[in-house]
């Protein structure tokens, strides 16, 4: 197939972007805002909600992080196109995989700064969201909040009185909650930089090329 490095990428992305947003879609039309369901001990659904960053990180204005998203996932589609061109071939294919997930993820939560603040309402619980007219929204364009889900409480304790400063404080491990998106681009980071980071920062010059 000609090309199949661009297929591919463009697999992984809709894939990640259809997925995302369907986990996302029944989460605020079946869930109210704050609701945790216990799936497992281990593992909730919680819905929330938040302004900011990959797990519910806050950093700077509604609109800077809009756009700074805009912009991350336009300079990692820049990243893909020459991946996935002729002189790409002489990467490795796991490198293609890996931005392939940064860039759907990130773009998946782009979708719900950009969109779902004029196609959902936000109502107070125990009222669910439901889709509105266009404009007739919780919020405009570009301020639409991120939807998070995914919980995983692993375990829990509490310190001992003895321990200085953190001594009757309770410990939990996950307590970030984060959605697929999320998912995605953790994951590709985290391969990316534990096995392709020498390709990082444009540092590392292909040598030979890979066959497909």
């Amino acid at each position: 197939m000609k090309n199949s490095r661009a297929w591919l990428a463009v697999l992984i992305v809709m894939a990640v972007l259809v997925i995302d947003q369907i986990i996302k879609i029944w989460v605020k039309t079946h869930m109210f805002w704050g609701e945790d369901i216990e799936v497992l001990p281990w593992f909730h659904l919680r819905f929330v909600q938040n302004n900011g960053m990959a797990f519910g990180m806050e950093f700077g204005s509604k609109l800077f992080l809009s756009l700074f998203r805009v912009v991350a996932v336009a300079a990692l589609v820049w990243v893909l196109y020459k991946l996935c061109k002729d002189g790409g071939r002489k990467y490795p294919v796991g490198l293609l995989v890996c931005v392939s997930l940064v860039t759907a993820g990130a773009a998946g939560n782009i979708i719900d700064c950009l969109f779902y603040g004029e196609i959902f309402n936000n109502p107070y619980p125990p009222q669910v969201a439901s889709f509105v007219p266009w404009g007739e929204g919780y919020s405009s364009l570009f301020h639409g909040l991120v939807v998070d889900m995914f919980y995983f409480p692993l375990f829990s304790f509490d310190w001992p009185e003895w321990v200085p400063w953190l001594g009757g404080r309770s410990f939990s491990f996950f307590d970030p909650v984060f959605n697929f998106a999320d998912a995605a681009i953790s994951v590709g980071m985290v391969v990316l930089i534990l096995f392709y980071s020498k390709y990082l920062g444009g540092s590392k010059q292909p040598e030979e090329k890979i066959e497909e």
